[in-house]
């Protein structure tokens, strides 16, 4: 395990990358929509989406392959809902202060998307986690206490359930939340549980897995494209085009297992520069998705990155992962100003006094 830590915390840092570039492809206008023409840039901006789709679901596999077997710690859930308040608050405070959000313009359901941002889901993935995160010490013992042979099942029915229907059934399913629920977070944990407990045989290398992830990411592009062409020609399947960009959408859970399971098998070694960088770095990834998918900039950033899709091509795939480098720098950045913050404050209080003092405000 201590050779493979590096390889899946180098996965969750490349993860928010992809998260920060499905943002900055979607906010910035590039990914027309695949019900009508467009030309080369956007045809690339759907390729570079489906080799970043499975985002969310690496990043969950990642959480569910450790929280299966640690304990359950309150505190760091205390702290996980601080770092979420810290920027949904702090980042609305200095808008309001330089002047960005005018003050009359601050309303209640306004001002409670600032202080509930759980409640409210600001943040639709933290609101999730945090459901999730309630619920993994149950799933994680379920999931051990489970002979292998039942876990199987119940995964498999979950899929068949959740993901296989709306795979393959062209109409849009009313349960369909398109994997924006806990509910989802809940299967992928049990999946990643499942790795950590008894591993895949089929991704046994991590070339293999690598390619397998490849194949899904061009099976996810090819076949939406494919789904296109019959909607252009036909008028039909116009709400089914889109769905293999889902994260419920089976190709998609199957590279973000495929991509998972290959950097579990890639051993870097922990010594060295390289490694001790990425060990520094990758605890303040969820800060850049918590500074940059903040309600009153989300849609402001991409433009202020110049994002342009009438830009020559090869310009707008280079000033896209110029800018996504320059998001997560800037968000690592600040959250290890929070991080700072927040050691500090323990230290001054009495960490377990801090932690205890946030459970009983909590439970009140």
């Amino acid at each position: 395990m201590k050779k493979r830590i590096v390889s899946v915390e180098l996965l969750r840092i490349i993860s928010m990358m992809m998260v920060v570039m499905l943002h900055y492809l979607s906010k910035g206008n590039f990914l027309q929509p695949l019900t009508g023409e467009f030309g080369i840039n956007s045809y690339v901006a759907w390729f570079m989406e489906a080799f970043c789709i499975v985002a969310v679901n690496v990043y969950m596999l990642i959480s569910g392959y450790f929280l299966v077997e640690s304990s359950f710690k309150p505190g760091r859930l205390v702290e996980l809902i601080c770092q979420v308040l810290f920027y949904s608050i702090l980042v609305s405070v200095v808008l309001v202060t330089i002047g960005m959000i005018p003050l009359g313009e601050l309303g209640i359901y306004r001002l409670a998307q600032y202080v509930l941002p759980i409640h409210m889901e600001q943040y639709w993935f933290a609101t999730a986690y945090v459901l999730m995160y309630l619920f993994a010490p149950l799933l994680a013992c379920a999931a051990k206490s489970m002979e292998k042979k039942k876990l199987q099942i119940t995964i498999a029915l979950l899929l068949l359930f959740i993901s296989v229907p709306k795979s393959v059934i062209p109409v849009q399913l009313t349960l369909d939340s398109l994997g924006y629920d806990a509910l989802w977070f809940m299967c992928v944990f049990l999946v990643a549980a499942y790795i950590r407990l008894y591993g895949i045989p089929f991704f046994s290398t991590c070339k293999k897995s690598v390619l397998c992830y490849v194949l899904g990411v061009l099976a996810i592009f090819g076949w939406t494209m494919l789904l296109r062409i019959v909607c252009l020609k036909t008028g039909a399947l116009e709400s089914f085009v889109q769905n293999a960009y889902h994260y419920n959408h089976i190709m998609n859970l199957f590279a973000a297992v495929a991509l998972f399971c290959g950097f579990i098998k890639w051993n870097i070694s922990g010594e060295g520069k390289f490694a001790k960088l990425i060990c520094k770095v990758a605890p303040y990834t969820f800060g850049v998705y918590l500074l940059h998918e903040h309600v009153e900039i989300r849609w402001l950033w991409p433009a202020w990155c110049g994002a342009d899709l009438g830009e020559p091509v090869w310009f707008m795939v280079m000033r896209a992962v110029v800018s996504v480098v320059l998001v997560f720098v800037i968000g690592v950045l600040v959250d290890m100003f929070r991080g700072l913050l927040f050691e500090t404050v323990k230290k001054l209080w009495g960490e377990e006094t801090w932690k205890n003092s946030l459970i009983s405000k909590m439970r009140l």
